[in-house]
C-alpha cells in the first residue's frame, strides 16, 4: 500500500499543538474531543500511513498532564441507544471506554450525565459508577437551549450543573458518540471555572473536515460520504474569511452555531478568544499529508464503499433514498464512480457467467482472485481459501480441506443444527483450514498468509451474512457487495 501520511510527524505535530493551547489559556484547557479515539480506520482509508490508534498514541505523549471526563446523555441511557458498529448500548459503552482508557495508562477523572430532568435509568446507573468508585456528576436541562444565552451563562443556567472536579491542566471530554453533550460539557465548565478565578479555555479537536485542504477536496468529500446520515456539509468557513481573509474549511454545525457560542464566550468571559470556529479547532492532519494524490485516490475509494454500503442499508429499509443520492452527488465531484473500484466487475462478470453468488478480492500487489459457489462453499469461503493459495504459491488444484472433512460438518450443521444452508460459512471454512493444519503442511501455509490480506478489496454479487461480514471485519478487508439478496424471501 502507498503511504500518502506521516504517522510520526502527526503524533509530534498534534501533541505540540495541543500544549501550546494549553499554554494560551493559562490555568486550564477544556479538549473536545470529536471522532474515534480507538480504531479509527476511516481516517486510515483515507490517509494511507495513519494509524488506526494515532489519537490515542498522540494523548499518551501528553498522558501526565491529561485526564478524561466521559460525557452520556441521560436521553440516551434511558432509550437503552445502541452503537451500530459495536452493538452494545451507550451506557455499556462508558464502562468499555472507562476500562480501555485506564487500560492504555490513561486518567478517567470522572463521568457526566448530560441532559439529565430526573430520569431513573440514569440515576440508576449513577448509583452503579460510584459503586465502582467512579465520580458521576449531573448537567441539566437549559430551557431554550443554545438560543437563550441571558439564561445559559447565568446561576440558573450553566450555574445549576455539578461542577466537574478536575486536577490535571488538560481535560478531555469525550463520549460514546453524537449529540452527548461534549460541548455544553465543556462550555458550562467554562463558566464556573471563571466563577472560580480559573483562565480556562475551550477546544475542539475533529479530525475531518481538514480546515487546511480544499473544500472538494476528496479527503474532505470522503467525510461527507461517511456522515451522509447526519446531513453534515462542509463548507467555507465565513467567520474565518471575514476576519483573515483566508479560506478554510468546516461544516456546517460548527458554522451555525459559531455565533451563539461567541455571544456565550462574551458572557463568560466579557470577549471572545475565537474569530471563527476553524480558530476553535487544533487538527493538524493536513500538514502531514506528504503524497496528496495517495490520499486523494484512497478517499475517492472509501466513498465508492460508502457508496455501496448506503445501497445495502437502503434496500434493508436502514437508510433513506435522500442517502445513496447524496453520495451518488460526492461520487460525481470526486470525479469516480463504482466502475472505478477494480474488484466490482470481475465479481459481477462470473456471477453472471455461472448464475449463482460470487466475489473478487484485490489482493496488495493488484492480483484479483475470485470464488464461486459450490456444493460445498459459499462464494465467500471459496475466494478466502483461493486467496491463501495465491498468497502461499499453492497450485490451485490442490485441496487445502479435503472434501471428505467439509461434509461432516454440512451434516452438523443441517442435520443436528438445523441450518438449511450446507455451505460452510467464512468462519466454518477457517476453523477447518485451521484444523487441516496440523497435519497438512499446504493448510499450514495457506493459514499463515491470512495477515497479509489486511487492506485488501473484496466485492461480491450478494449482500451477506453477518457472520461473513464480520470475519472480513476481523481480517481487515475492506468489503462491499451490490444490494442484491441471494434468496428471495419476506424474512432474511
Amino acid at each position: 500500500m502507498k503511504i500518502g501520511f506521516d504517522n510520526n510527524k502527526y503524533l509530534i505535530t498534534q501533541s505540540q499543538h495541543i500544549r501550546e493551547r494549553i499554554n494560551q489559556f493559562g490555568d486550564k484547557l477544556y479538549l473536545e474531543f470529536g471522532g474515534k479515539l480507538f480504531d479509527d480506520y476511516h481516517a486510515s482509508r483515507v490517509l494511507p500511513g495513519f494509524a488506526p490508534d494515532s489519537k490515542l498514541r498522540m494523548l499518551l505523549q501528553l498522558a501526565d498532564q491529561a485526564e478524561i471526563v466521559i460525557a452520556i446523555n441521560a436521553e440516551d441511557i434511558e432509550k437503552n441507544k445502541i452503537r451500530g458498529d459495536l452493538g452494545i448500548t451507550y451506557d455499556v459503552d462508558v464502562l468499555r471506554l472507562i476500562q480501555e482508557f485506564t487500560d492504555k495508562g490513561l486518567y478517567v477523572g470522572s463521568v457526566v450525565i448530560t441532559q439529565y430532568s430526573g430520569q431513573s435509568s440514569a440515576d440508576q446507573f449513577k448509583s452503579k459508577l460510584e459503586h465502582m468508585g467512579i465520580r458521576v456528576y449531573r448537567h441539566y436541562v437549559i430551557e431554550g437551549y443554545p438560543s437563550n444565552v441571558p439564561l445559559i451563562v447565568s446561576d440558573e443556567g450553566y450555574g445549576k450543573n455539578d461542577y466537574i472536579e478536575t486536577t490535571k491542566p488538560l481535560v478531555i471530554i469525550t463520549a460514546p458518540g453524537p449529540g452527548s453533550g461534549k460541548m455544553a460539557t465543556c462550555l458550562s465548565q467554562l463558566y464556573h471555572e471563571n466563577k472560580r478565578g480559573i483562565q480556562a479555555g475551550y477546544a475542539k479537536f475533529e479530525t475531518f473536515p481538514i480546515w487546511n485542504l480544499p473544500l472538494k477536496h476528496p479527503v474532505n468529500l470522503a467525510y461527507e460520504a461517511a456522515t451522509a446520515d447526519l446531513n453534515d456539509v462542509n463548507m467555507i468557513d465565513p467567520f474565518h474569511l471575514e476576519a483573515y481573509g483566508e479560506t478554510t474549511v468546516n461544516y456546517n454545525r460548527d458554522v451555525e452555531i459559531f455565533p451563539v457560542l461567541n455571544a456565550i464566550f462574551e458572557g463568560i468571559y466579557g470577549e471572545s478568544p475565537y474569530k471563527s470556529p476553524t480558530d476553535m479547532g487544533v487538527n493538524m492532519a493536513g500538514n502531514c499529508i506528504v503524497d496528496d494524490e495517495v490520499c486523494r485516490e484512497a478517499s475517492r475509494q472509501e466513498i465508492i464503499r460508502r457508496y455501496y454500503d448506503s445501497l445495502s442499508r437502503m434496500v434493508r429499509e436502514e437508510c433513506s433514498q435522500e442517502e445513496v443520492y447524496k453520495i451518488e452527488l460526492l461520487m460525481k465531484q470526486a470525479n469516480t464512480s463504482p466502475q472505478m473500484r477494480s474488484v466490482v466487475q470481475p465479481c459481477k462478470d462470473l456471477a453472471a457467467s455461472i448464475l449463482a453468488p460470487a466475489a473478487a478480492m484485490e489482493l496488495e500487489d493488484g492480483t484479483v482472485v475470485t470464488g464461486k459457489t459450490s456444493n460445498l462453499l459459499g462464494a465467500s469461503a471459496a475466494l478466502l481459501l483461493n486467496a491463501v493459495k495465491v498468497l502461499g504459491n499453492i497450485h490451485h488444484d490442490i485441496h487445502l480441506i479435503a472434501p471428505s472433512a467439509i461434509e461432516p460438518i454440512q451434516k452438523l450443521k443441517t442435520t443436528y443444527l438445523g441450518s438449511k444452508n450446507p455451505r460452510l460459512h467464512t468462519d466454518e471454512v477457517l476453523i477447518a483450514l485451521s484444523m487441516c493444519a496440523a497435519t497438512d503442511r499446504n493448510a499450514q501455509v495457506a493459514l499463515e498468509q491470512l495477515p497479509k490480506l489486511r487492506g485488501c478489496q473484496v466485492h461480491t454479487s450478494v449482500m451477506l451474512s453477518a457472520v461473513d461480514i464480520t470475519v472480513f471485519k476481523k481480517l481487515g478487508i475492506q468489503l462491499t457487495s451490490e444490494p442484491i439478496y441471494e434468496h428471495k424471501k419476506i424474512y432474511h
